[in-house]
């Protein structure tokens, strides 16, 4: 007997030897954790889906700081007339105004509040003065509507292009603390990298990510409740514009748009998710286990085991300090369908062992399957580990969540299921196995039939052979391209209000375009200056000198180019004021000394509006904010991206430097590296799994059979996204190394009870037999558990999930027709004891 089989022993017969013991020393240390699962935090914000070493993240950041760029909602109106009429107008000032009054919501700007330049015949020097808005303007209707329409500032942005659908912007409170945390804690990590050793960093690092996230928690109440009280004064308009007129469907409507709006919803999402899967696993688990046993008592076990199992790993998280994400939400469901794949295969051992040995003890038949299914449950969930700590190479801190968050919750599964498996069961007394669902249920059966046959398996060979070619060339077209509001369902306000905002009012994914002067010692003063401002523009030097023909030139060329750009909507630049300076001065262009006086002399809201949030001549750059249209289906936005940082390199030529950023650009790089990264994790992961399987099975071939039949389903289904044009998503992408992780878990357990039935029946097909026959139906058993898990994903709001669901189930079915045909075919034909001619008609009779 070598030491692997001694500890075996000794494990198994300290659960059996003192079950109420063992089994009170769990539900102590179950309650102690489960103390803290209240603890367990929801961070779904958009924050989480970026990456942490992103130098464009920092660039984002800086320009938000630069440029005063708000945090802002939009609420796109919609009314039952036209835009201009009394009701509409008397709808828009109440509307802004209970908006107004809810706290958090610093301003509310709307058609009431934009100035009216063109339709109140004003002349370029009443700029600096009073301009009238729509409450004073003695302008027609006509003539409003007219600006309204064909100004750079409100054209496709605050008003739609045909004049029925208009935004509501809500700029909210500031919250300086926020990014003045992520400084110290970023200035606090670049401090540990260059200096390790250093205790004092060490600790201010971990009192100030403790001090961050009980603002950040308390902000997030904060936000939801002022999210809350929006929507509730939406839903006040909605129903009472549909009250009015209860018979037109034209009535008006009004959605909320606006980065703080997705981040709530999607706690929503992972709250909802987080109680759908629990819940919707366990039932239709249970509905299972009962059909397949038709004895309450395995039902019973097997779900207190996984409810066990599931709170003692949420209050280690929630002990630790570990937040759940939009990504990391699908651990329960996970954990719930590896846990109760491990009981699945020790109620089946201790069936197996209570048929064989029906005179042995209680306690004696539960010692055998623990200690048979110890070595094979225990490599399965150390490969399973291996996929998913493989997870850990992204930069992403979702996926990096993910991967420690379900090593942990599936190494405690692993100990807990043998603990309370071993503990119950012993206090048990013996019961009479059911059979019948193994009598009359034929699969195994003919999966044995399919590989004992030769001709059979030459075909099974052929279409693995064609399945391989065909995914190879689909992957090749795989391609990582998603859209912000394809994540959403039709149905769902998310989707609803981000598809009017893109398709009506320039766009929903912002992108900031910085064009950085280059220092020119040779540019001459601006001597064209007009005597009549003189006096007045003697304090604003700095200004007269930088508004000079070369930089309006660039940014005339810029803001053109981009205005022309297939897939961008609104354009917001210094160049809509030039625009429309030029209507106001009888056709003339605005001189530097004009665009100076205006620089130093506008009123500091007026500033804010216009010139801050486009120019800094302190940094001698030009911002333009602009959004893109990404509910279009053709816009492939890595390709887009690099074209335009191409043609705008060469457009500004190298007088200046172009530098792209926004949530386009940041969420961009997040998914190539996170491509990038999984392939290469996969290669780890392929190593890893080679590794075990030959320290598992002793043998180089049966370790390159193992990883055969668990690549294959892998590359089909790959294959298949990119044949149908399905792209790769933050959670689609992680299917490699998850389904790779827990699909091995098949070809342990068949291989594991393949070679002990070789060793007693000296023959391949005789052992292909009985494996079918014993661990077959606990295959089949886990994989159709695991189907459900993650068929449940289906019922989400959230499409990425749905997908992952979808087609991690079509993996997983893949991998078990590959464990159950394939894996014995291959086992057959390289068998290292074939049957003999005798051999051959005795087994098929036995099929």
């Amino acid at each position: 007997m070598n030491k692997s089989d001694k500890i075996k022993q000794k494990l198994a017969r300290m659960l059996v030897s003192a079950p109420k013991l063992s089994l009170a020393l769990a539900l102590i240390l179950c309650a102690f954790l489960c103390a803290f699962v209240p603890k367990l935090a929801i961070d779904a914000s958009t924050q989480t889906l970026l990456l942490e070493n992103d130098k464009d993240l920092e660039l984002w950041r800086d320009i938000t700081k630069r440029y005063k760029i708000p945090n802002t909602l939009v609420i796109a109106y919609t009314p039952n007339s036209d835009l201009l009429s009394e009701s509409s107008i008397s709808t828009l000032a109440a509307l802004s105004k209970d908006l107004a009054q809810i706290k958090g919501v610093k301003s509310v700007f709307s058609m009431l509040d934009a100035p009216l330049l063109l339709s109140s015949g004003l002349k370029f020097s009443d700029l600096l003065g009073t301009i009238p808005t729509l409450k004073d303007s003695n302008a027609s209707k006509e003539a409003i509507k007219a600006e309204f329409l064909s100004s750079p500032f409100y054209k496709n942005s605050l008003v739609s292009s045909d004049f029925k659908t208009t935004a509501l912007l809500l700029t909210l409170e500031p919250n300086p603390g926020y990014n003045e945390f992520i400084a110290s804690i970023t200035a606090l990590e670049n401090t540990l990298k260059n200096a390790q050793n250093n205790a004092t960093a060490k600790t201010l690092l971990k009192e100030q990510r403790a001090a961050f996230k009980a603002y950040r928690d308390e902000l997030r109440v904060a936000e939801h409740e002022q999210i809350t009280q929006i929507r509730q004064v939406i839903a006040k308009y909605n129903q009472n514009s549909q009250s009015r007129i209860p018979h037109q469907a034209s009535s008006s409507q009004l959605f909320l748009g606006g980065i703080n709006m997705i981040a709530d919803d999607m706690i929503a999402f992972v709250r909802s998710d987080l109680v759908t899967y629990g819940l919707a696993t366990l039932l239709l688990c249970s509905l299972c286990l009962f059909v397949y046993y038709l004895q309450l008592r395995y039902v019973f076990l097997a779900i207190f085991i996984c409810l066990v199992c599931v709170g003692v790993a949420s209050g280690l998280f929630g002990l630790l300090g570990f937040e759940i994400t939009v990504i990391s939400s699908n651990y329960i469901a996970l954990q719930l369908i590896i846990t109760l794949s491990v009981v699945i295969h020790l109620i089946n051992s201790y069936r197996e062992f209570f048929r064989k040995k029906s005179s042995f003890s209680q306690k004696a038949i539960v010692y055998l399957a623990l200690k048979e299914r110890m070595s094979p449950c225990f490599f399965a969930i150390f490969t399973t580990i291996i996929g998913f700590i493989s997870l850990v190479f992204s930069d992403i801190r979702p996926i990096i969540s993910l991967g420690l968050m379900m090593s942990a919750s599936i190494t405690l599964s692993l100990i807990f299921s043998f603990w309370l498996f071993g503990s119950i069961m012993s206090l048990l007394s013996k019961k009479s196995v059911n059979t019948v669902f193994e009598r009359y249920f034929s699969l195994t059966t003919l999966c044995a039939k399919i590989a004992l046959n030769l001709r059979a398996r030459k075909v099974v060979f052929a279409i693995s052979a064609l399945g391989l070619c065909v995914g190879l060339w689909g992957i090749s077209k795989l391609s990582v391209e998603n859209s912000f509001i394809g994540y959403f369902k039709e149905n769902t306000d998310i989707y609803k209000g981000m598809e009017l905002i893109d398709n009506k009012l320039g766009g929903t994914v912002p992108l900031d375009i910085i064009i950085s002067f280059k220092k020119d010692k040779k540019e001459p003063r601006n001597s064209s200056l007009d005597d009549e401002f003189a006096d007045e523009f003697a304090s604003s030097d700095a200004a007269q000198y930088w508004f000079n023909e070369r930089r309006m030139s660039v940014l005339k060329s810029v803001n053109e180019y981009l205005k022309n750009k297939e897939f961008i909507g609104s354009v917001n630049s210094l160049a809509d004021l030039l625009e429309v300076g030029k209507e106001l001065n009888e056709g003339r262009e605005l001189d530097a000394l004009a665009l100076a006086l205006i620089y130093s002399s506008l009123s500091g809201e007026r500033r804010e509006l216009i010139l801050t949030p486009f120019v800094s001549i302190e940094n001698d750059e030009l911002h333009f904010s602009v959004r893109t249209l990404d509910s279009d289906p053709r816009l492939k936005r890595a390709e887009f991206l690099r074209t335009l940082q191409n043609e705008l390199n060469e457009l500004v030529g190298e007088n200046a430097q172009v530098k792209i950023s926004g949530a386009m650009k940041l969420y961009t790089n997040m998914l190539d590296s996170l491509f990038s990264s999984q392939i290469n994790s996969l290669g780890f992961v392929l190593l890893a799994f080679f590794a075990t399987f030959w320290l598992i099975f002793a043998s180089l071939r049966l370790a390159i059979i193992a990883i055969c039949i668990n690549i294959l389903p892998l590359i089909c289904v790959l294959g298949a996204m990119g044949l149908a044009g399905l792209s790769l998503d933050i959670m689609s992408i992680t299917i490699g190394s998850i389904s790779l992780g827990i699909g091995v878990d098949s070809a342990i357990h068949y291989i594991y009870r393949y070679k002990r039935e070789l060793a007693h029946f000296k023959d391949s097909k005789k052992a292909i037999i009985a494996s079918h026959a014993s661990i077959g139906y606990a295959l089949y058993y886990t994989s159709f558990a695991v189907f459900i898990g993650f068929g449940v994903m289906i019922s989400s709001n959230f499409w990425p999930t749905i997908y992952f669901g979808a087609l991690t189930d079509l993996v997983m079915f893949f991998m078990l027709a590959s464990s159950l045909i394939l894996l014995p075919s291959l086992l057959l034909s390289q068998s290292a004891y074939p049957a003999n001619e005798q051999n051959k008609a005795k087994t098929t009779n036995a099929v």
